[in-house]
């Protein structure tokens, strides 16, 4: 059931907006308001999917109505009513927000178009939302610890600007999560998130993989094509494993970072750039830059805020939340039920040695749940968790 609400002074004008839409589909529950006021008095004591507002109206018009609607509810689209005198003001109401405007006397095709497209909106961004959600619980860094809740404190800090970011830790640590918090905490989140594994590319083609390439640049280069700087362009680039790119490529993302502009591959030309750059290595960069694999130049530019991700080792505190954690999800991946662990169990997960750290721990729990009693007794984790 869509809700609708007609905001509209002129009875007549209001009546047939209300009869057109009610006979047109069941699904829609049409309510209405003689003036701006009572309009938004109604929409911040219940919920619409669409909003129909004339322009002209006494106590407030249309255009404060629909300001005061973008800053109290967001996500209801408004499609403006305008008289022949009002079109130039009904196209700017598209500028401050509104999805569009129908015309007095209203067509009845024109009228029911606008209605199922803004609706479609609606949906749109109602899913947009739900998948949000679903991708921040995706990334969701679980833990309590002293450690944790310093990182999550120094993200909510340093997220909103546009300070660069490296993050160190070992393996399997979850430094991909942070930067994921980095970016949907940031002004840059309706913009891309790309990410590159600086280890997992061949060093001849790194460079192509970052700044693009123009068609002939090298063998197999049949078409231009964009780099991942590009791709990230108004967004996030998270280059991953950074400790492992070649020194030629790291002069040009310096470059990169200087100058906001890239170059592709067999080009000359400079195509300017918005990017954030979060960088995460396992490597002791420090080290590498006096053994002449790094340079120190990029380290300074990429090192403006430094995040440690600790091992687990060093945060067992956590275990019983990761625990459960993995156990729900893991269950909610292969349809069962979540299993228990009995406090045996997860005192002595707590005592493991977890050199692989959460990477390693994930499995372990996908192991036990599989292979475990209804409730994972210390048996269990002796038998199936064993190095």
């Amino acid at each position: 059931m869509s809700k609708i609400l007609v905001i509209e002074d002129e009875a007549a004008i209001r009546r047939v907006l209300v009869k057109i839409l009610s006979e047109e589909n069941e699904a829609y529950k049409v309510d209405e308001a003689e003036d701006g006021l009572l309009g938004i008095e109604k929409i911040k004591n219940e919920d619409f999917d669409l909003i129909l507002c004339d322009i002209k109206m006494p106590k407030m018009d249309g255009v404060e109505v629909l300001e005061a609607v973008k800053k109290i509810k967001p996500e209801i689209p408004i499609v403006m009513i305008s008289g022949h005198g009002d079109l130039d003001t009904a196209v700017n109401t598209m500028r401050l927000g509104a999805f569009d405007y129908i015309s007095k006397p209203p067509d009845l095709n024109r009228l029911l178009n606008t209605v199922r497209n803004a609706l479609d909106r609606k949906e749109l961004v109602v899913e947009n939302k739900i998948l949000k959600k679903k991708v921040s619980k995706k990334y969701e860094m679980i833990g309590e610890s002293d450690a944790i809740s310093q990182i999550k404190d120094i993200i909510d800090k340093v997220a909103p600007t546009d300070a660069r970011v490296l993050i160190t830790g070992p393996n399997g640590t979850g430094k991909e999560l942070v930067a994921h918090w980095l970016h949907e905490k940031s002004a840059r989140a309706k913009g891309n998130l790309i990410e590159v594994n600086c280890a997992a590319i061949p060093s001849e083609l790194i460079e192509s993989e970052l700044f693009g390439h123009v068609k002939g640049a090298f063998t197999s280069a049949n078409k231009d094509r964009a780099g991942k700087f590009e791709a990230a362009n108004g967004g996030t680039l998270f280059l991953d494993e950074i400790g492992d790119m070649s020194l030629s490529a790291q002069a040009k993302v310096l470059r990169a970072l200087q100058e906001s502009r890239v170059q592709r591959v067999g080009s000359d030309r400079d195509i300017k750039v918005d990017v954030r750059v979060v960088a995460a290595t396992n490597k002791d960069l420090k080290k590498e830059i006096e053994e002449g694999r790094f340079r120190e130049d990029l380290y300074h530019r990429l090192a403006v805020i430094l995040i440690k991700v600790p091992a687990l080792n060093e945060r067992r505190d956590d275990i019983p939340l990761l625990v459960s954690h993995f156990s729900e999800k893991i269950a909610n991946e292969q349809g069962t039920a979540k299993k228990v662990f009995s406090d045996k169990a997860i005192k002595l997960l707590q005592e493991y040695d977890w050199t692989g750290n959460i990477r390693e721990l994930r499995n372990v729990i996908e192991r036990l749940i599989i292979l475990g009693g209804i409730e994972v007794s210390v048996q269990d984790v002796k038998l199936f968790a064993s190095k």
